[in-house]
């Protein structure tokens, strides 16, 4: 590790930045899925049109109906999607979960397997072991904890060190490999791993070939396209300060780009005025 903040050895759940990770194992297992149809099984989307549509065509592709999802019946993420979705009528549905891309990713990769798919979330599924598998050889240690993820999915748990360790090895993957496949997906089609106007994709856009992910919890992982590779965890779960964080390590490392200043504070509002903003402290 060339530079550390804070414990990046001890374990925590990285949250849906685990699912490029699960992404690589289902490609293995033989998940047809590529480009923009792969980038969206890496997803937490904003429920735009673009990820229901797509996640449509996924379970369609599979021979599924969208009732074969298990995850929880939610509204879309983003806000103003989200009121756009129910000024026009929508329910909550589990399609408009924000992992539900990963889900049809995941019961599409056991038809092409051949495994059952209504048990497709239990640990001890065939698609689930072959996860974990994937999950220890990219982190390079053995899983340090199981646990339930908001989707109701296994997840996993490892270190930042570890993570980083997973997004270094699938940007720098060989073409042909399950890594690339995946890589290329994220690089390729940034919108559908999270959403048009999010700061992830503003950031892969920033730096052609690079990857990231955020996840719940205030997670965030990026891999740079020579390998070089950030990880981090705010303590306390907010996301306000996930971005911010990520901007000064990548600073620190001698990046630049205008997406980094605009990312660089997350302003603090009180009366509807500015009031400050939060910046990192290193």
């Amino acid at each position: 590790m060339a530079w550390v903040v804070g414990d990046a050895d001890g374990a925590i759940f990285p949250r849906s930045c685990n699912k490029p990770i699960q992404a690589v194992a289902m490609v293995r297992a033989g998940l047809p899925l590529r480009g923009r149809l792969l980038a969206l099984a890496t997803a937490s989307h904003s429920g735009e049109t673009v990820h229901l549509e797509g996640v449509r065509e996924m379970l369609a592709r599979a021979g599924l109906p969208e009732a074969a999802l298990q995850t929880p019946e939610s509204w879309p993420m983003d806000e103003e999607v989200r009121l756009a979705y129910a000024a026009g009528g929508g329910r909550p549905a589990a399609i408009c979960m924000d992992c539900s891309g990963k889900h049809a990713a995941m019961l599409a990769t056991c038809v092409a397997a051949d495994w059952e798919t209504t048990s497709y979330l239990d640990p001890a599924h065939p698609l689930q072991r072959a996860i974990e598998e994937v999950f220890e050889e990219l982190t390079g240690a053995p899983v340090a904890a199981h646990g339930v993820d908001g989707c109701g999915a296994p997840v996993l748990a490892t270190s930042l060190a570890g993570l980083a360790r997973a997004y270094s090895a699938i940007v720098q993957a060989e073409p042909g490999a399950a890594e690339r496949h995946v890589a290329d997906a994220i690089i390729g089609w940034p919108e559908l791993v999270s959403g048009t106007t999010r700061d992830e994709a503003e950031l892969v856009r920033a730096f052609p070939g690079a990857i990231a992910k955020g996840g719940a919890e205030a997670c965030y992982a990026v891999a740079m396209p020579g390998g070089e590779a950030f990880a981090l965890k705010i303590a306390d779960g907010a996301t306000r300060a996930r971005a911010v964080v990520m901007v000064a390590a990548l600073r620190r490392a001698g990046y630049d780009a205008p997406v980094l200043q605009a990312q660089a504070a997350y302003p603090l509002y009180g009366g509807g005025a500015s009031v400050g903003a939060v910046r990192p402290a290193f």
